[in-house]
């Protein structure tokens, strides 16, 4: 529980609206809402804590049965049946397939009605939402009050990480929509067996209570994600899509992030990235992570990799050999289609057009043979079919003219990670994967080129601190191009300033080895022609480009590539580039090609320096460090345009 010295949180708000604190309470409500069988199945876990945070939830919901998941195969196969039975799934023609459609109006994080529980004195980021603790009791009191009474509570024990790892977070995901338990058993580790150990050697647990409600649109105004960061609990209700409903995952990223900054003493984060190990010389593997906003590409270039852990989210800490370990708090891929085919993604593919995974899409479009279809795919579109909105046909357009995509930008693929052609087992190493490159990337248009190294560890901390991007169908409602720091400030509970203070320490931390160091860089997939003197939006560049960019970012790790010092810090040359891009992805890769990309337009480049330490001037707590490399390099930027005009050829630098 986060605390501040001196200050004390209010009540636990389920325990305050369930009333249950006794043991012989807790014993009447598990048996007066569970049959023997999975009463004897409670029983199981000891840890009175849990019990008693389980007892209230369901003394606060009311559900008319209570379903204890332990993971089992006849207990999954209950929960895909009872999604069906519900229609919140629907099968589709490919065998273990199954659709499911969030309302049209949910697409995306609520963010406009996702709040932190506080108390008057807290404080929290300048980025988010705050909703007072008696204000938040009374919504949850409204909306969570007797929500299930006609409905099956299932409770699910999971850990958020391999078992064992020391960052490894238990969590209970306490629901009534059978389609977030069926997505939880596919991205998390059920881990009934052993929670009460895990929850014994991390001392502490995340609890998520949720209810879907009517789903109907006029209740969403209504629908709301509340997180207690004091309690470690989550509360959300009437909504449907998963990054609102399956608080597993981003609801709890965000306590992850608050443990890591104010008790991982310099020595743990949590972080919005892929992990993913790319293949070296002489059959060497680095391991690499890599932040990006939601819709940015962190999927795609975890799939780069040879060797995937994760595509989302990572748990990192420094271990007593002085080596950065990091493991993925997930097991699965919750991962946009939009633009997934068979030339960029061909091991997704695989699995999402030939039987053997378990797949669960939502949002995109279904033919009327049962069949799924997405934006970007590459292959012929039926004719007509039934989408996120509805009856969907060629050429169909909304009110305004605006034409109805075959399905929506945010539609999502839901699939085990092990089914991928190259996954890892090394993502069930409680000991992680030592971790050299660390990678930020955001869409960017017509600024930075495709891949930059930072000179330092302070360099770097700035580089992830300064993601700027267009914003993505993620949220809803979210148009423009934003600030996106380290593309995890929407799950950044405390100031900004004590988030960017841990990330100094961590990647500055004297007790890293010196041959361990971070490789700390900018990755920008998204620089188009226009923004090089052509008159086309499309990219400057391919989609599978991303493979030369991390295995120059491998070769570099070790020594093994040249590169040009540049005021934002280091660049390939082009002859090591030349030689990646044949050998890598059999690709020539022409001299004109790599002047566009690598020049450095220091107008642009200056004016996005001028808009972060605007911004961060307007907040409170900042380290000095932030505004000190930002303003040399402006300085070192202005210098060197002064001196080679405003395009800075590499060739000349």
């Amino acid at each position: 529980m986060v605390e501040i010295v001196g200050q004390q949180s209010g009540a636990d708000i389920v325990e305050r609206l369930g009333k249950i604190k006794s043991r012989d309470a807790i014993e009447d409500v598990f048996r007066k809402y569970m049959d023997g069988e999975h009463y004897s199945r409670i029983a199981s876990i000891s840890n009175g804590d849990v019990r008693q945070k389980i007892a209230n939830a369901i003394a606060l919901c009311r559900p008319c049965s209570v379903f204890i998941n332990r993971g089992t195969e006849a207990d999954r196969q209950f929960i895909r049946e009872l999604a069906l039975k519900k229609s919140e799934e629907a099968s589709l023609a490919m065998k273990n397939h199954t659709i499911h459609y969030d309302l049209a109006q949910e697409q995306g994080r609520i963010v406009d009605r996702t709040y932190y529980i506080v108390d008057e004195w807290e404080d929290v980021s300048s980025l988010a939402q705050r909703m007072n603790r008696e204000t938040a009791l009374k919504e949850v009191k409204t909306n969570l009050a007797g929500i299930m009474e006609d409905m099956t509570m299932i409770i699910g024990f999971y850990m958020r990480g391999p078992v064992g790892a020391p960052v490894s977070n238990p969590a209970i995901e306490i629901t009534s929509s059978a389609y977030v338990a069926h997505s939880a058993e596919i991205l998390y580790r059920n881990a009934y067996e052993d929670f009460d150990d895990e929850v014994k050697r991390a001392g502490h647990f995340f609890t998520n209570i949720h209810s879907e409600g009517l789903n109907r649109p006029e209740d969403l105004p209504d629908a709301r994600v509340l997180m207690d960061r004091h309690y470690r609990t989550t509360y959300s209700f009437k909504c449907t899509y998963a990054g609102n409903t399956l608080l597993l995952k981003k609801g709890n990223h965000r306590f992850a992030v608050d443990k890591a900054v104010y008790e991982g003493n310099g020595k743990e984060l949590a972080e919005h990235m892929f992990i993913t190990g790319i293949n070296g010389p002489s059959g060497r593997v680095t391991w690499c992570a890599g932040a990006a906003p939601s819709g940015c590409g962190k999927t795609t270039t975890a799939m780069a990799g040879s060797h995937f852990v994760g595509d989302d989210l990572a748990q990192m800490w420094i271990a007593k050999d002085g080596t950065i370990r990091s493991v993925n708090p997930e097991c699965g891929i919750f991962g946009i289609v939009e633009d997934v085919n068979w030339e960029g993604d061909p091991m997704l593919m695989e699995n999402l057009r030939k039987p053997g995974a378990e797949v669960i899409w939502s949002n995109v479009l279904v033919d009327d043979n049962g069949v799924p279809h997405w934006t970007g795919n590459g292959e012929e579109l039926p004719e007509s079919g039934i989408n996120f909105q509805g009856r969907w046909h060629k050429g169909m357009k909304e009110e305004s003219g605006k034409p109805v995509p075959v399905s929506h930008p945010n539609a999502r693929c839901t699939i085990a990670s092990s089914f991928l052609g190259n996954y890892s087992e090394e993502a069930e190493n409680p000991k992680g994967v030592l971790t050299r490159i660390f990678t930020y990337s955001g869409r960017d248009s017509d600024t930075m080129p495709p891949l930059w190294v930072a000179k330092n560890s302070d360099q770097g901390v700035v580089l992830g601190a300064c993601i700027v991007s267009a914003a993505t169908a993620t949220e809803v409602g979210a148009t423009g191009v934003k600030r996106a720091p380290w593309a995890n400030a929407p799950f950044i509970p405390g100031s900004l300033g004590d988030y960017m203070e841990a990330q100094f320490s961590f990647f500055g931390n004297p007790d890293i080895a010196l041959e361990h160091k971070p490789v700390m860089a900018g990755l920008n997939y998204f620089l188009t022609h226009k923004a090089r003197g052509g008159d086309s939006d499309k990219l400057l560049g391919e989609k599978k480009d991303v493979k030369v960019w991390l295995a120059w970012l491998e070769r570099f790790a070790h020594g093994d590539v040249s590169y040009i010092e540049t005021p934002i810090g280091y660049i390939p040359v082009y002859d090591d580039l030349k030689t990646l891009f044949s050998e890598i992805i059999y690709k020539q890769y022409p001299e004109a090609l790599y002047e566009k990309q690598f020049s450095l337009y220091v107008d642009n480049i200056v004016k996005r320096l001028e808009l972060q330490i605007d911004a961060y001037s307007k907040e409170s707590g900042i380290p000095d460090k932030l505004f000190d490399v930002l303003k040399s390099q402006m300085d070192e930027l202005l210098q060197l345009k002064d001196v080679k005009g405003a395009v800075v050829s590499p060739f000349d630098m």
